[in-house]
């Protein structure tokens, strides 16, 4: 991996910090245990939080990634939604465990998801300009297990350094929850320390055809023509247009599982918060190996058959997550399940880029990210809906399987060239 390529990847290692800390094990259950009214409450009024962001950034990615592909300003965008993604972070710090905090803390997580997912878009347009058609599966893979790598380190040093030590550092009031509240001004941190490097280390894209760089104006009017252009010609693209809609099925399923296995696992096991970090730290492990490893393979079997594997498994070995009683041997499984996640999710990143015309990436990218989150709301709305009605949070966990299963049967009909 050449200097170019370990920057780029390296912001993986940043900003995995964000669905690590917040969206996941930290914040999200800080929210439903000690925020939140209870936790069955709690879980739904988070589902309802990542729906309205989920069409935020269904509405925002395709556009603002045109625009950067008509502007030539994608590292500068990049850079923007980083800035913006840190602070909303940060600002979690003000709410304390107590119910009349919750909307100021949904609404810095879901302005701090937006900015992220909108940020994943510049980057992940990145991916072609540091490697090669040979070797875009290998980066992808690594970069994606590097992220996982980041989201366990700095889930470790919160653990380490702020959750466990009693007393806390620093002062930290532990009635007041300030040691777990401190945990989003860590991530936010760790997001600026090491998101900078692909910002010095890749140029600036040009615009396309080599045209000058034009202002933010002509940008947006040239990045949405563009994204209307795309749009028109993907009935044109057989393809690429299934892989779409598999993706925005199953995408829905791994955002869902992503946001909620936390609230699952802190409700239906007991689990408290130093075993729910734990209990992070074992699935970034087995997540991480699992993308570099199957990054290793993919340039050679193809990115549409590590996505289909990869489901596959994850379907077979959630069932069984949601139907076990025991504790360890929930544990054993979600370990488990964590080897498939990863691959999931860099080998789609992969197969993007290889069906994307190089001079459009962006706004390809953009409507991956449409794909994954134009429908994201009936992921979480859906476990919303099902956790309300019947007050059972498995059952609620159970419509996560619906969407991976119809995202897979959907991604075993595309038909994509070699190596794709």
């Amino acid at each position: 991996m050449n200097r170019r390529a370990f920057a780029w990847a390296l912001y993986d290692w940043a900003n995995s910090a964000f669905p690590t800390v917040v969206s996941t094990f930290v914040v999200a259950a800080y929210f439903t245990q000690a925020v939140a009214p209870d936790p069955v409450e709690g879980q739904a009024m988070w589902g309802w939080m990542q729906t309205l962001a989920a069409v935020a950034i269904a509405f925002l990615s395709p556009v603002l990634g045109a625009v950067a592909d008509a502007g030539g300003r994608r590292r500068l965008m990049l850079g923007l939604a980083t800035l913006a993604t840190a602070t909303a972070t940060a600002l979690v710090w003000f709410a304390r465990p107590d119910p009349s905090w919750s909307l100021w803390l949904l609404v810095c997580v879901g302005i701090a998801t937006v900015c992220f997912e909108v940020g994943t878009v510049f980057y992940n347009a990145m991916l072609p300009s540091v490697s090669t058609p040979e070797t875009m599966g290998r980066i992808s893979g690594l970069a994606w297990g590097l992220g996982y790598a980041g989201g366990l380190a700095c889930l470790a040093v919160v653990l380490l350094a702020l959750i466990q030590p009693d007393p806390s550092p620093f002062g930290l009031d532990r009635a007041l929850a300030e040691h777990v509240r401190a945990a989003p001004v860590v991530t936010a941190l760790w997001l600026a320390l090491f998101g900078w490097p692909v910002l010095v280390a890749l140029p600036e894209a040009p615009a396309p055809h080599g045209a000058p760089r034009v202002g933010w104006f002509a940008a947006a009017r040239d990045g949405l023509r563009e994204l209307v252009g795309v749009i028109r010609r993907l009935p044109r693209q057989p393809a690429l247009g299934r892989f779409l809609l598999a993706n925005l099925l199953y995408t829905d399923g791994l955002n869902t599982l992503f946001a909620f296995g936390a609230i699952f696992a802190a409700g239906a096991h007991g689990m408290g918060m130093s075993e729910i970090l734990l209990f992070g730290i074992a699935l970034n492990v087995s997540a991480g190996l699992g993308a570099a490893g199957f990054g290793l393979i993919d340039d050679r079997i193809g990115s549409r058959t590590v996505v289909l594997l990869s489901l596959a498994a994850l379907i077979a070995i959630g069932g069984g997550l949601i139907l076990v009683a025991s504790k360890t041997v929930f544990w054993v499984l979600a370990v488990l399940l964590g080897v498939f996640f990863g691959p999931a999710q860099a080998a789609s990143r992969t197969l993007m880029a290889r069906l994307a015309p190089p001079e459009e990436v962006s706004a390809h990218f953009g409507l991956f990210a449409l794909s994954g989150r134009i429908t994201g709301f009936l992921g979480p709305a859906a476990l919303a809906a099902v956790t309300a009605a019947t007050g059972s949070q498995r059952l609620g966990m159970a419509t996560v399987l619906v969407f991976l299963l119809l995202g897979l049967l959907t991604l075993f009909t595309v038909r994509v060239p070699d190596r794709a």
